[in-house]
């Protein structure tokens, strides 16, 4: 019974992993951020940058 459920939980996780991958197609699953590098990262010190405000290094 256990088996059964294992088994169609990863068939539905499955299932949705391909609706994913059909909704934005060419990205491969990644989050889409416009405006900025798409890594989140500052070009200058290469720390990740959390919200919209300058990196704390100062140049990016």
């Amino acid at each position: 019974m256990i088996l059964k459920i294992v088994t169609l939980f990863l068939i539905g996780m499955a299932v949705l992993a391909m609706f994913g991958r059909l909704r934005l197609p060419g990205t491969g699953g990644r989050r889409i951020a416009f405006g900025r590098s798409r890594t989140g990262k500052c070009p200058a010190c290469g720390r990740h940058r959390i919200g919209s405000g300058p990196c704390p290094c100062g140049k990016g």
